[in-house]
């Protein structure tokens, strides 16, 4: 992440009782983030808006999320700034756990915040549990007279006195705001309207996806088309993004379709960003990555970022890259940085190597299956020197890893968090017009256990040889 953001002066500077004008931010210069990664502030700390919304006011886009503690209770709603959406600059915590009593042991997930120019106060909805369990699912609201000021908090409820409130969104469309939330145990996706101070909910709009079993709604405008853009239920797991449009909020609503890959790259959706600029508006997928996949704590997530292309005025389309490019002057957000992914078919079998159950843990088993086109069957080679590269799997960013370091025959092959040990470092070596992959740490290959050609026989390494069970192929895919 880069850092040094020049210091925001559109705020007047009182000096010796005069008022003295700064300079307005300089215009941001194309950036290029890159996916899969922690991002850190201009102090160089890791930003934590996970589960976030943004919202631009004058020439910053304001940046809101969880923070949380290492229990991954509430610690504060977060908020950050930039001019280009790469350099964050942290202004402060804007609701803490002594904002009210409420709060003191609390979880507050997926906070979002939106202006009402009606009564000029920046209001927050998010969703709140005790602390302890889900079985409160309420939403609560806060609001603020400045963007990144104290929020006052006003309470939570179920919205109505009787539905269930857990993931959130908030739309604004047009001065009439909207809250989206999962209902009935996140079988039920249902659409508000809110009061006109926006404080609360005025009327149930619709049920439009019962029994959907959805959640992580995020919902934007692209012409006259709505797009709401959610995720599966599966805890912290990452699964199949799908989408719904309309050309009213109130419906009707299409049925769901999928977009991205089967773990949408490893994330769930939080929010999609309108980048508007001189020359176009381009749309951003924020995700997050979370760390309760392979076991950590909420602040340890990562954040992907991703170009949302328009096949049709009613269509959306997400692809992989590794980076990002924006520019927020003039809009537009493009995938570079793409690195080609091979899917690596054992010879005697047919069968390619496959991270188990699409896992993003540390320790994940790597075993052979069937091709089925999944982001786990999906490896890139990156260059670690000396003629070896580390395989890096598409869905969970993890690299092909021999357990422990070990020189041993039969030891297991697995995944794990991608560093410099020769153990996660492998040869592409040339056997007639097959290869071998060959550890760097023992030089021994990669291997079928017993020559199985069953789904699910194990991945190992073994002393190298001429069986067709240590010859692979490699695929662009």
């Amino acid at each position: 992440m880069r850092t040094g953001l020049r210091r925001a002066a559109a705020a007047a500077l009182l000096v010796a009782g005069a008022v003295v004008a700064q300079p307005a931010p300089a215009q941001a210069a194309p950036v290029t983030i890159t996916n899969g990664t922690q991002f850190r502030d201009t102090a160089g700390n890791v930003v934590h808006a996970h589960g976030g919304g943004m919202l631009k006011s004058g020439a910053y886009h304001y940046w809101f999320g969880e923070n949380r503690n290492a229990d991954n209770t509430f610690r504060a709603v977060s908020v950050y700034r930039s001019t280009d959406l790469l350099n964050w600059e942290f202004r402060r915590d804007v609701l803490t756990r002594t904002s009210n009593a409420e709060l003191n042991v609390a979880n507050i997930e997926r906070p979002k915040v939106i202006y009402n120019s009606s009564t000029g106060r920046y209001v927050m909805w998010m969703h709140k549990e005790n602390g302890r369990d889900y079985g409160e699912a309420r939403a609560a609201v806060a609001s603020s007279a400045t963007i990144d000021g104290d929020y006052t908090y006003h309470g939570s409820f179920r919205p109505l006195g009787q539905h269930m409130s857990r993931d959130i969104t908030l739309f604004n469309d047009g001065g009439t705001a909207y809250m989206i939330s999962a209902a009935d145990e996140n079988y039920d996706l249902h659409i508000y309207r809110l009061t006109a101070d926006y404080l609360n909910v005025a009327s149930l709009v619709g049920n439009f996806w019962n029994d959907a079993h959805r959640e992580a709604p995020a919902m934007f405008k692209r012409g006259s088309t709505y797009f709401l853009l959610t995720s599966a239920a599966t805890g912290w797991n990452p699964n199949q993004a799908k989408y719904a449009t309309a050309s009213s909020v109130s419906g009707p609503w299409s049925g769901w379709t999928n977009t991205g890959d089967g773990t949408t790259f490893g994330s769930q959706p939080a929010y999609v960003l309108p980048v508007q600029g001189t020359s176009t508006t381009s749309y951003l997928y924020l995700g997050d990555r979370w760390a309760g996949a392979w076991g950590g704590p909420v602040n340890d997530s990562q954040y992907v970022w991703l170009p949302i292309t328009f096949p049709s005025a009613t269509s959306m389309s997400l692809s992989w890259h590794p980076q990002v490019t924006i520019d927020a002057a003039t809009g537009t957000v493009t995938g570079s940085g793409s690195t080609p992914s091979y899917r690596i078919t054992a010879r005697h079998s047919g069968k390619v190597m496959d991270l188990v159950g699409a896992s993003m843990a540390n320790n994940a088993e790597v075993k052979q299956y069937p091709w089925n086109g999944g982001g786990n069957q999906r490896w890139q080679f990156q260059d670690a020197g000396g003629g070896y590269f580390r395989l890096v799997n598409q869905n969970s960013g993890r690299c092909l890893d021999v357990s422990g370091g070990s020189t041993a025959d039969g030891a297991n092959v697995i995944q794990y968090t991608c560093g410099g040990a020769t153990n996660q470092q492998w040869q592409w070596a040339a056997t007639g017009s097959y290869f071998q992959l060959r550890a760097r740490h023992s030089g021994k290959c990669l291997d079928v256990t017993s020559a199985s050609t069953a789904d699910g026989a194990d991945i190992q390494q073994y002393t190298c040889g001429t069986g067709t069970n240590q010859q692979w192929t490699r695929t662009q895919s």
